[in-house]
């Protein structure tokens, strides 16, 4: 477990078909059931300074304790994800820790040196940051990149069903649609 920022909570593959990696996870590997947004609503986008809107996909499944998070990008803005892919990279892009208090966090984060590269919301409650990748210290490599995610609210309730879900999956109804965030 990390001593800065507890357990990592989360590790995310960049995918060039998420259709095609949500079948692959779930009946090559028995990972599911996956939880799927075909257009995640994110607001307060901002990359490197710059506001944009992306339109990404995700689907969420646990395996264990450990979410794994499929991610494919469906547009061309300036974003850490795609950096990755230009760079030539594909597989784990970042992994996350969560947390319930975020400002706490990250203030904690930003005073040992962490700069803040990409940020946005999901939900109430669901802010994330994405930090540099520090690609400038010995044994950074791609897919280092640490996400801070808030799960105080909708986001952290969702979380908690996606595990729940994992947990006596038995193979059935193997994609799932991601419920509203506001009704959770």
């Amino acid at each position: 477990m990390s001593r800065f920022f507890g357990e990592i909570r989360q590790v995310a593959y960049l995918v060039p078909d998420i259709e095609a990696a949500m079948d692959y996870w779930s009946r090559v590997l028995g990972v599911g059931p996956w939880y799927y947004n075909p257009k995640v609503p994110i607001r307060n986008f901002s990359y490197r300074g710059e506001r944009y809107e992306p339109h990404n996909s995700v689907a969420l499944a646990n395996a264990g304790g450990l979410q794994v998070e499929l991610l494919q990008t469906r547009n061309d803005v300036p974003s850490m994800y795609r950096d990755f892919q230009r760079a030539g990279h594909a597989g784990a892009q970042h992994f996350a820790y969560w947390t319930e208090d975020f400002d706490a966090d990250l203030r904690r984060a930003e005073a040992a040196g962490f700069k803040v590269c990409m940020s946005g919301e999901v939900g109430e409650n669901g802010r994330f940051v994405y930090f540099d990748d520090r690609s400038d210290l010995p044994g950074c490599h791609p897919g280092t990149t640490i996400e801070l995610s808030e799960v105080a609210g909708p986001k952290g309730r969702l979380f908690r069903l996606i595990r729940e879900a994992a947990r006596d999956w038995d193979g059935a109804d193997p994609v799932r649609p991601f419920p509203d965030l506001d009704t959770l």
